[in-house]
């Protein structure tokens, strides 16, 4: 799916326009907590998600600028992504986003129960 390049009734239509899915905003979240991963660090940082659905959402990341993709002239190959300028940039915006989801799961008693 091709991103829309607007035109865009505000702001909060662009940003939503390159957030949209559900994995998207977690690949932010994961890459801004751990700096530089490889494909099978991001995966396993985030569970449930699919490798063909973590691959189209690194893919379409990458084309709005928000991720980084490097590729290793190694074998066997290795590629590494990071986030750009400006998908640092649009972590911090969703920083309040994920305080208020925090607080949300503890308003509502969802938080997750670790078994040790």
């Amino acid at each position: 799916m091709a991103a829309r390049r607007g035109p865009y009734f505000c702001g909060i239509d662009a940003a939503m326009d390159v957030v949209s899915g559900k994995w998207k905003v977690l690949i932010l979240w994961e890459l801004a907590d751990h700096g530089v991963r490889r494909f099978a660090q991001l995966r396993r940082g985030l569970p449930g998600v699919s490798e063909k659905m973590l691959v189209q959402q690194l893919r379409e990341l990458e084309e709005d600028g928000l991720v980084h993709r490097e590729v290793f002239a190694e074998v066997p190959p290795r590629v590494e992504y990071a986030l750009t300028d400006e998908g640092r940039s649009l972590n911090e915006a969703l920083a309040p986003l994920g305080a208020w989801g925090t607080e949300r799961i503890r308003r509502i008693g969802a938080e997750k129960v670790y078994a040790s």
